[in-house]
């Protein structure tokens, strides 16, 4: 079964967010936030299973400001306290009712200082949380050449930069290196995706203030705000983050769920699609609602029948 997205228009913070929209247009809502350099068709696959798993939900897609189809934010910089802006901004003329969040790496900053900044979702979701500094995790070696390359992008004129940053060789090593399936048609579908969709970005300098913000921050900073019911989502060979890092944010999260993908990375997005799709779905549970012949029912089995 499949099911095709609604495109939306969304007013936000002076221009129009696009947005894809997934099921019930009257259901419960949850809005997917994306990752760095991506935009929407990166979780469209997450999007496509918890629509067929909870028909009757409402899956929202936007594209970032400056990535994908939607404008960066005239005179504004890019940074994250302006994508927690834009979130807050989306979410109240998209789902002005109440709404579920999910971010996904980069998405998952974005969300945690959209909560920090009074977001208040029902839920809270996470896949490959951004859980450690940039320069400490595994692949810390690759990070400094990252910054190094952005840079390098910074100092050239629009034309040169943009060619820089899109180079492919320079994309595929990036997928090469992330990818952790040794499916052969998984990582040439995976390799096709940032390919196709990675360099659709609205200007260099945008990307390059996005990916300031991308290394210059953690979820941890503003986990003491999530006191929402919240699942955190992991790869067991997650390169951004080690999953020690994933445990201790656990931790501090009150009451918080993680959920561990074994052998995949930080495209949990495009490796485990299922698993990650059913961790969702489960979470977003039906509320119960309880009748008065049920509650008068359990009383009597508490009570023995006595009034």
């Amino acid at each position: 079964m499949t099911f095709a997205p609604r495109s939306l228009h969304v007013p936000t913070l002076g221009v129009d967010t696009r947005a894809w929209e997934y099921g019930d247009e009257t259901g419960e809502t949850l809005i997917l936030v994306h990752g760095f350099r991506g935009d929407h068709h990166g979780l469209e696959g997450i999007a496509a299973r918890i629509v067929e798993l909870r028909p009757e939900l409402r899956i929202l897609v936007p594209d970032l400001p400056g990535f994908g189809e939607s404008p960066a934010i005239p005179g504004r910089t890019h940074d994250l306290a302006l994508y927690g802006e834009w979130l807050r901004s989306f979410a109240a003329a998209a789902a002005p009712s109440g709404f579920n969040v999910l971010g996904h790496s980069f998405g998952s900053l974005v969300v945690a200082r959209a909560i920090a900044q009074g977001l208040d979702p029902l839920r809270l979701i996470l896949i490959n949380p951004i859980s450690a500094p940039a320069l400490a995790g595994p692949q810390a070696a690759l990070t400094q050449l990252a910054i190094g390359y952005y840079r390098a992008a910074e100092l050239l004129p629009e034309r040169g930069a943009r060619a820089l940053l899109g180079n492919p060789a320079i994309v595929r090593i990036m997928s090469e290196v992330m990818a952790k399936t040794r499916d052969p048609e998984r990582r040439a579908w995976i390799h096709g995706q940032h390919a196709q969709y990675f360099s659709t970005f609205a200007d260099p300098s945008t990307l390059l203030e996005a990916f300031r913000a991308s290394v210059s921050h953690t979820v941890v900073e503003y986990s003491d705000a999530f006191t929402m019911p919240t699942l955190l989502i992991a790869g067991e060979r997650d390169d951004i983050t080690p999953l020690a890092k994933q445990l201790d944010l656990q931790r501090r999260v009150r009451g918080s769920q993680l959920r561990i993908i074994p052998g995949t990375g930080h495209l949990v997005h495009y490796e485990a699609v299922h698993d990650a799709a059913a961790y969702v779905a489960d979470f977003i549970a039906p509320l119960t609602v309880v009748s008065h012949s049920t509650r008068s029912i359990a009383a009597e089995a508490i009570t023995g029948g006595r009034a």
